[in-house]
């Protein structure tokens, strides 16, 4: 019996042990009760933050972290509402102070610019000058290409300049109207500053595999032409449209700045159209710098505060890129060049070009490539195969919305459309997928959900436990390992035990054996009945 006795004494000091020094709790923020359930957690790797947000059923998002004294670049990142993360963005300005939004790949998103240039370099640069003038070039290019009317009225203006560097962050909180993603964004701001790409000052051509916008603004246009009277050979040499490139790349002379080296460079950062590109939050800094975004003095936005959110949460629910709402949105595209045309597609009823292709975007899949497989064979029936003409992805609201081609079968009418096309949207939160419609007979339409297979669903593919968090965040706000490198491997109550005498290794076990045969030899045979009756009892609890 003195082995099972030193057994029970261990465990004894074990629990005082717990007691005294406690493992360090999940962080569990405490909101007011009208906010959704908490979520809080913190991963050492994107891929993981992602794996986890789409498993959950809140309206969650990413961001990424950095924290002063770690490596250059070295991130975290934290899965929270929009929401929890104002709450306590703005209670633990140490701690949360350099925070960016991760824009997920595929995701539908707002149009957003990244300015800055040396100040030193450009003495006589007038920074201010250069952003209004760039805003109105930009709403000039959105109403031709698009028929978008903006405005600065549109464009939430931020500013993080110092003394060596102008900085700012430009977006585009457009009227019912987004881009597909920052892809799509890239593309098309490629395009319209193609003039001053084009033409750099050693002669050579930039080369950026775009359309010309002053192609696709012309043909919104008709060219009246006097009849009876022939063209000048002047007017035959140089188009309409040559002329109105070269007066574009005048315009767009005050882009090119010099960089600190003294080289060329443009006023545009080209670099942040990538994907899942972390973008620099509002009231955030970089690690090292103490220059976070703030309103610029000149900005003309003004952020319309719903009921029970501040006119300061306004202005950061603004500056989110990816906080786009399904609801009413017309996506905006900007086609790879062998389409030959810039496109724009609608949703919820609203007229837009019609694409032939079969094909996912340009023959690229969603970010949820089992889903767009399920998606196909729902599109089938009596005969009919249709196809996915083009996907668009809502990180808000987690939403996979599909455009539907060769396939009109509505639930509202029970039976096929003639004409108009349907949609299909996949609720990743919910788990459920639902049927809408392009016909303005059905425009407010929605059909029955109805649940997604078991295995295509994230929920079910991927389960996280606590352990997974690399970094925990106490209730001052103090961000750090889960378990400390150096943290001291024996107990202060047992410092005679040896570190390897945990529960659940081979000496452990070992012991344990050794205390049940010295127990079963000093008490004799146990009954059947009595091991039976230990198993009723243990199964029952």
């Amino acid at each position: 019996m003195r082995k099972w006795g030193d057994r029970v004494k261990k465990v004894e000091q074990l629990a005082q042990s717990f007691q005294l020094n406690p493992l360090a709790s999940p962080y569990k923020p405490r909101l007011w009760p009208c906010q959704p359930s908490s979520i809080w957690k913190l991963f050492p790797r994107q891929i993981m933050a992602f794996g986890f947000a789409q498993s959950c059923k809140e309206a969650v998002h990413v961001f990424a972290l950095e924290k002063e004294k770690t490596p250059l670049g070295q991130r975290m990142y934290l899965v929270t509402s929009y929401s929890e993360l104002w709450h306590y963005y703005r209670t633990y300005t140490q701690s949360l102070m350099h925070c960016y939004e991760v824009i997920p790949e595929g995701a539908v998103c707002k149009l957003y610019f990244d300015l800055e240039f040396h100040k030193p370099s450009n003495k006589g640069a007038d920074g201010k000058t250069m952003v209004s003038s760039l805003i109105q070039y930009v709403c000039d290019k959105l109403m031709d290409v698009y028929g978008i009317q903006c405005s600065t009225n549109n464009v939430l203006n931020l500013d993080s300049s110092t003394e060596e560097k102008f900085s700012r962050h430009l977006i585009f909180n457009l009227q019912n109207a987004a881009f597909k993603d920052n892809i799509h964004v890239g593309r098309f701001i490629h395009a319209i500053l193609q003039p001053v790409l084009s033409t750099p000052k050693n002669g050579s051509v930039l080369n950026v595999g775009m359309n010309s916008v002053a192609e696709n603004s012309e043909t919104r246009r008709t060219h009246a032409v006097s009849e009876g009277k022939p063209a000048q050979a002047g007017e035959m040499a140089e188009s309409s449209q040559t002329k109105r490139r070269k007066q574009e790349e005048r315009d767009l002379r005050f882009l090119k700045v010099k960089n600190k080296d003294g080289q060329d460079c443009l006023f545009v950062d080209l670099g942040v159209y990538t994907k899942n590109r972390n973008f620099r939050l509002y009231k955030s800094s970089k690690v090292g710098k103490n220059a976070a975004f703030t309103v610029a003095d000149n900005n003309k936005f003004i952020a319309k505060p719903e009921k029970g959110i501040s006119e300061e949460e306004s202005v950061f629910l603004a500056s989110l890129i990816c906080n786009v709402s399904f609801t009413g949105q017309r996506i905006l595209t900007w086609d790879i060049p062998e389409t030959k045309e810039s496109k724009t597609s609608t949703l919820l009823g609203q007229q837009g070009s019609a694409s032939n292709a079969d094909s996912l975007n340009g023959c690229l899949s969603s970010p949820h490539q089992e889903v767009d497989n399920f998606v196909l064979t729902v599109v089938t029936k009596d005969g009919v195969h249709g196809s996915i003409r083009r996907w668009n992805y809502f990180a808000a609201e987690q939403l996979l919305v599909y455009d539907i081609a060769k396939y009109r079968w509505c639930e509202n009418v029970e039976r096929f459309h003639k004409s108009n096309n349907i949609m299909i949207v996949v609720d990743l939160k919910e788990e459920v997928w639902y049927q809408k419609c392009h016909d303005p007979e059905c425009k407010n339409f929605r059909s029955s959900s109805y649940p997604l297979p078991q295995e295509i669903c994230v929920s079910y593919i991927m389960k996280l436990d606590e352990e997974d968090q690399a970094y925990l965040m106490d209730d001052a706000g103090n961000i750090e390992p889960s378990q400390a490198p150096n943290q001291a491997r024996q107990s202060t109550l047992c410092p005679e035990e040896e570190s390897a005498d945990v529960w659940g290794d081979g000496q452990d076990d070992q012991e344990y054996l050794e205390s049940l045969d010295e127990f079963e030899q000093n008490s004799g045979d146990i009954s059947d009945q009595l091991l039976l009756k230990c198993m009723e009892d243990f199964d029952s609890h």
